[in-house]
């Protein structure tokens, strides 16, 4: 059973930075795409950004210039660069793997990091 933890989240102040990353506990075949999703308090999870296998990249507009998103297949893992910090993007965060082989669909998530940007 594939299993992906995520690490990095905690507290920062507004403008600073976190990386996120997301390991899979084993290879995952014919990924899809590697995504971020948040969730904030009172509100539906959204995507954040995401990967496909071809490396094309794809951001929500709020975090458009300010998150980078980047994987490394070699050691089944995602990461989620996030500058310029604000308030608003405090949320829990979960990474979500799609992957398909033959003809059926497999989705895998984590368990979520807690992002807090507050002074």
């Amino acid at each position: 059973q594939v299993q992906l933890v995520e690490s990095g989240g905690g507290l920062v102040q507004p403008g600073g930075s976190l990386r996120l990353s997301c390991a899979a506990s084993t290879r995952i075949v014919s990924i899809r795409t590697m995504d971020w999703y948040r969730q904030a308090p009172g509100k539906e999870r959204e995507l954040v950004a995401a990967i496909t296998s071809g490396g094309t990249t794809n951001y929500a507009d709020s975090v458009k210039g300010r998150f980078t998103i980047s994987r490394d297949y070699a050691k089944n893992t995602v990461y989620l660069q996030m500058n310029s910090l604000k308030p608003e993007d405090t949320a829990v965060y979960y990474c979500h793997v799609a992957a398909q082989l033959y003809a059926t669909l497999y989705d895998y998530w984590g368990q979520g990091t807690q992002v807090t940007v507050s002074s």
